[in-house]
């Protein structure tokens, strides 16, 4: 168990990390027509997660889904927010599995599986006529959060590597 004032400290960092989620987030590379996007908002997430572990991760992922539909988030139901904000974002403590993308596509099926639940059950009617809801949640957020993954991984793993040799992680 950490000590107090390890726990500040990394409580401190988490903050700072969502913060800097959130920012992120301002710098939109691709949107979705129903929500959801391509941008960095993962890294300093993906980065705290494998610097504190997936304990912590999945809280400050959790707080990072809060934090989103507080800043301007959809909400239908408090079910729907759930599986898309909390729940979903939390899963970016998967990001602690070794290897790293073992850790990645973890947290990316997480992710994805929470969302496409969502779909499923709140966005049915989105789907075009003929279409599986299921088929249509799958391939409406699979590759968007796949895209968000990969490029947030790459960053998140180039930064690591630059902390890892300048800072001693």
């Amino acid at each position: 168990m950490p000590s107090k004032h390890s726990t500040t400290i990394i409580m401190t960092e988490g903050a700072l990390c969502l913060a800097l989620s959130y920012v992120l987030t301002k710098i939109n590379l691709f949107s979705m027509p129903q929500g959801g996007s391509v941008d960095f908002e993962l890294v300093p997430l993906i980065l705290f997660t494998y610097r504190r572990g997936w304990k912590w991760g999945m809280q400050v992922g959790a707080l990072a889904g809060v934090m989103r539909i507080i800043l301007g988030g959809y909400f239908y139901t408090v079910v729907q927010v759930i599986l898309d904000y909390p729940l979903a974002y939390a899963f970016v403590g998967l990001a602690d599995l070794h290897p790293f993308w073992l850790g990645l596509i973890a947290a990316w099926a997480g992710q994805t599986a929470s969302s496409v639940i969502s779909g499923v059950i709140f966005f049915a009617e989105y789907a075009p006529e003929g279409q599986s809801p299921l088929v249509y949640s799958l391939l409406y957020n699979a590759p968007v959060l796949g895209m968000k993954y990969l490029l947030s991984g790459i960053a998140a793993l180039i930064l690591w590597k630059i902390l890892e040799r300048d800072l001693a992680v």
